[in-house]
Protein backbone atom coordinates (compact mmCIF):
# COMPACT_ATOMS: atom_id res chain seq x y z
CA UNK A 1 0.00 0.00 0.00
CA UNK A 2 1.17 3.35 -0.45
CA UNK A 3 2.39 5.81 2.35
CA UNK A 4 1.73 9.02 3.76
CA UNK A 5 3.77 11.79 2.96
CA UNK A 6 6.14 13.59 5.47
CA UNK A 7 4.61 16.41 7.39
CA UNK A 8 3.49 19.50 5.73
CA UNK A 9 6.38 21.67 3.75
CA UNK A 10 7.11 23.19 0.90
CA UNK A 11 8.36 19.80 -1.34
CA UNK A 12 8.34 18.88 -4.81
CA UNK A 13 6.49 15.24 -5.92
CA UNK A 14 9.03 13.19 -8.42
CA UNK A 15 6.99 14.14 -11.22
CA UNK A 16 7.91 17.84 -10.51
CA UNK A 17 4.36 19.05 -8.49
CA UNK A 18 4.13 21.40 -5.94
CA UNK A 19 2.70 19.37 -3.09
CA UNK A 20 3.01 22.07 -0.70
CA UNK A 21 -0.51 22.24 0.85
CA UNK A 22 -2.67 25.27 0.50
CA UNK A 23 -2.61 28.60 2.59
CA UNK A 24 -5.50 28.80 4.78
CA UNK A 25 -6.75 32.06 2.60
CA UNK A 26 -6.02 30.10 -0.81
CA UNK A 27 -7.65 26.66 0.80
CA UNK A 28 -10.63 29.77 1.63
CA UNK A 29 -11.40 30.72 -1.65
CA UNK A 30 -10.97 26.86 -3.38
CA UNK A 31 -13.83 25.94 -1.00
CA UNK A 32 -15.73 28.57 -2.12
CA UNK A 33 -15.43 27.29 -5.55
CA UNK A 34 -17.26 23.75 -4.66
CA UNK A 35 -20.83 22.85 -5.26
CA UNK A 36 -22.37 21.56 -1.38
CA UNK A 37 -21.79 17.92 -3.05
CA UNK A 38 -18.52 18.32 -3.25
CA UNK A 39 -18.07 20.02 -0.43
CA UNK A 40 -20.01 17.30 1.67
CA UNK A 41 -17.42 14.51 0.11
CA UNK A 42 -13.90 16.54 -0.12
CA UNK A 43 -14.26 17.93 3.01
CA UNK A 44 -16.86 15.72 5.32
CA UNK A 45 -15.78 12.19 4.07
CA UNK A 46 -18.73 12.08 2.31
CA UNK A 47 -19.45 9.07 -0.78
CA UNK A 48 -21.79 9.15 -3.55
CA UNK A 49 -24.04 6.71 -4.45
CA UNK A 50 -22.63 3.56 -6.31
CA UNK A 51 -23.37 4.03 -10.48
CA UNK A 52 -24.13 7.99 -10.43
CA UNK A 53 -20.60 9.35 -10.36
CA UNK A 54 -20.09 11.66 -13.66
CA UNK A 55 -16.89 10.28 -14.46
CA UNK A 56 -17.40 6.70 -13.58
CA UNK A 57 -18.43 6.01 -17.80
CA UNK A 58 -16.04 8.79 -18.68
CA UNK A 59 -12.95 7.04 -21.37
CA UNK A 60 -11.46 9.48 -22.71
CA UNK A 61 -8.03 9.71 -22.74
CA UNK A 62 -6.72 12.35 -19.71
CA UNK A 63 -5.53 13.36 -16.33
CA UNK A 64 -8.10 12.99 -13.22
CA UNK A 65 -6.85 15.74 -10.92
CA UNK A 66 -8.20 16.78 -7.10
CA UNK A 67 -11.54 18.93 -7.37
CA UNK A 68 -10.16 20.98 -4.76
CA UNK A 69 -6.73 22.02 -5.77
CA UNK A 70 -6.32 20.43 -9.05
CA UNK A 71 -3.05 18.19 -8.25
CA UNK A 72 -2.84 15.61 -10.71
CA UNK A 73 -4.22 12.17 -9.07
CA UNK A 74 -5.08 9.46 -11.95
CA UNK A 75 -4.30 9.40 -15.31
CA UNK A 76 -6.82 7.90 -17.54
CA UNK A 77 -4.96 4.95 -18.46
CA UNK A 78 -4.58 3.40 -15.33
CA UNK A 79 -8.45 3.50 -15.28
CA UNK A 80 -10.56 0.15 -15.10
CA UNK A 81 -13.70 -1.38 -15.07
CA UNK A 82 -14.15 -2.89 -11.26
CA UNK A 83 -17.94 -3.35 -11.41
CA UNK A 84 -18.45 -1.02 -7.83
CA UNK A 85 -19.93 1.63 -9.35
CA UNK A 86 -17.48 4.21 -8.41
CA UNK A 87 -14.55 5.42 -11.15
CA UNK A 88 -11.85 3.06 -10.33
CA UNK A 89 -8.09 3.03 -10.83
CA UNK A 90 -5.01 0.97 -10.08
CA UNK A 91 -2.53 3.36 -9.48
CA UNK A 92 -2.07 7.04 -8.69
CA UNK A 93 -0.40 10.06 -11.18
CA UNK A 94 2.63 9.94 -8.94
CA UNK A 95 2.39 7.91 -5.42
CA UNK A 96 3.48 11.16 -3.64
CA UNK A 97 -0.32 12.88 -5.07
CA UNK A 98 -2.08 10.43 -2.84
CA UNK A 99 -1.38 9.94 0.75
CA UNK A 100 -3.36 6.84 2.69
CA UNK A 101 -5.32 7.34 6.13
CA UNK A 102 -7.01 4.27 8.06
CA UNK A 103 -10.70 5.06 8.31
CA UNK A 104 -12.49 2.93 11.00
CA UNK A 105 -16.29 4.73 10.23
CA UNK A 106 -19.05 2.53 9.21
CA UNK A 107 -18.08 -0.36 11.64
CA UNK A 108 -15.11 -1.51 9.44
CA UNK A 109 -11.60 -0.78 9.03
CA UNK A 110 -10.60 0.58 5.25
CA UNK A 111 -7.64 2.60 3.84
CA UNK A 112 -8.66 6.29 2.84
CA UNK A 113 -7.14 8.20 0.58
CA UNK A 114 -6.79 11.99 -0.03
CA UNK A 115 -4.92 14.71 -1.96
CA UNK A 116 -1.48 14.77 -1.20
CA UNK A 117 -1.44 18.08 -1.32
CA UNK A 118 -4.85 19.64 0.14
CA UNK A 119 -6.28 16.68 2.28
CA UNK A 120 -9.17 16.61 0.41
CA UNK A 121 -11.01 13.14 0.72
CA UNK A 122 -11.03 11.23 -2.45
CA UNK A 123 -12.50 7.64 -1.60
CA UNK A 124 -10.44 4.37 -0.60
CA UNK A 125 -7.76 2.00 -2.07
CA UNK A 126 -8.39 -1.90 -1.84
CA UNK A 127 -6.10 -5.12 -2.69
CA UNK A 128 -8.30 -6.84 -5.05
CA UNK A 129 -6.84 -4.91 -7.78
CA UNK A 130 -5.70 -5.48 -11.50
CA UNK A 131 -1.80 -6.69 -11.71
CA UNK A 132 0.47 -5.00 -11.52
CA UNK A 133 -0.12 -3.34 -8.58
CA UNK A 134 -2.95 -5.39 -7.40
CA UNK A 135 -4.85 -1.97 -5.99
CA UNK A 136 -7.76 -0.80 -6.39
CA UNK A 137 -8.33 2.85 -5.70
CA UNK A 138 -12.15 4.16 -5.72
CA UNK A 139 -12.89 7.03 -6.31
CA UNK A 140 -15.35 9.65 -5.93
CA UNK A 141 -16.68 11.42 -8.45
CA UNK A 142 -17.41 14.76 -6.98
CA UNK A 143 -13.63 14.29 -5.44
CA UNK A 144 -12.28 14.82 -8.95
CA UNK A 145 -12.01 16.94 -12.05
CA UNK A 146 -11.44 15.52 -15.51
CA UNK A 147 -9.01 17.77 -17.95
CA UNK A 148 -8.82 15.74 -21.36
CA UNK A 149 -5.64 15.44 -23.04
CA UNK A 150 -4.48 18.43 -25.55
CA UNK A 151 -6.15 20.77 -22.75
CA UNK A 152 -2.81 21.76 -22.03
CA UNK A 153 -2.20 20.61 -19.17
CA UNK A 154 0.05 17.42 -18.04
Amino acid sequence: MPTNPPPDSPRTSASGHDLTPPSADERQRLVASLTPEERRVLLHQGTEPAFCGGLLANKEPGVYRCRLCGLPLFRSAAKFESGTGWPSFCEPFDPEHVAVHSDTSHGMTRDEIVCGRCGGHLGHVFDDGPRPTGLRYCLNSASLKFVADGDGHD
